[in-house]
């Protein structure tokens, strides 16, 4: 009997019980319908398609130039592909500038396939979480590094090192789950943060950069894969020890799942 003829559909509810029972989850990027079907089958809990593809895909030096249009495609190849994945997007960069522009996005996205949509931010998305919250829209709040805004923080640099940065994060993550946000993802930020935020938020927490106390973990498909001309220190190849794409994505759930990954080099302090 196949995975996929006994698998449930991941659903927002099972991520939160997975939370609630102290159970991990795998999340990875996937950019269309073929990718999309091996990480199901590899049990990838969920997929998120990310506006990481400006990157890995277009070959953009970050994610500023994605558009609107480029998700929505990417989502509709994603969704063609996927069986039982929760199914993540993100708003790519000013597409949630205003009250109508977020509205009509992230209803295109949700049209496309998407379960959830993730906004980068603090305190500064709280009322825009409550306005898709209340919509019907479920909410996934990026902090920590955010790639959307890397002119202004000025490279890709750790977060949340800082005591007053770091209190000022846990009380902005507090802030978005009241307003609605029911994930928390955490990019390069330290791992003792991390954990302290995963131990605090009652949402699931997902993790890259973020040390291996999160209730969940994402990395881009192409940095798991070795192929991403850029390795950052929390990335780990999979596939240098597998002897396929399809072992090493079912290598990275399991290493997810009994907390191999990320060890200490792949974590921040």
């Amino acid at each position: 009997m196949s995975l996929q003829s006994v698998r449930k559909s991941t659903t927002l509810n099972s991520l939160i019980r997975m939370k609630q029972q102290g159970e991990k989850f795998a999340c990875l990027t996937a950019y269309d319908a073929c990718f999309a079907r091996l990480l199901d089958e590899a049990g990838v809990e969920v997929i998120l398609v990310g506006d990481s593809l400006g990157m890995v895909l277009q070959g953009h030096d970050s994610t500023l130039p994605v558009t609107m249009a480029d998700m929505i495609y990417h989502m509709q190849c994603v969704k063609r592909g996927n069986q039982n994945a929760f199914l993540i997007a993100d708003m790519p960069f000013m597409s949630y500038s205003s009250e109508a522009q977020t509205l009509d996005n992230a209803a295109a996205l949700m049209r496309a396939g998407a379960q959830m949509v993730k906004l980068e931010g603090g305190a500064w998305i709280s009322s825009t979480t409550r306005l898709l919250a209340e919509r019907g829209i479920p909410v996934c709040a990026h902090m920590g590094l955010t790639p959307q805004s890397i002119n202004r923080i000025g490279g890709y640099i750790v977060q949340g090192r800082d005591p007053r940065q770091a209190e000022n994060m846990i009380n902005e993550a507090l802030l978005l789950q009241d307003a609605g946000a029911n994930i928390l993802l955490l990019e390069c930020v330290p791992r003792s943060l991390a954990k302290t935020l995963t131990d605090t938020l009652n949402i699931p927490v997902i993790g890259i950069g973020a040390g291996p106390d999160t209730t969940g973990q994402v990395m881009v498909l192409h940095d798991l894969l070795g192929i991403s001309p850029i390795t950052p220190k929390f990335v780990k190849n999979f596939l240098r020890d597998s002897s396929s794409i399809p072992d090493a994505l079912k290598a990275y759930v399991s290493a997810v799942k009994d907390q191999s990954f990320p060890a200490s080099e792949h974590s921040f302090v």
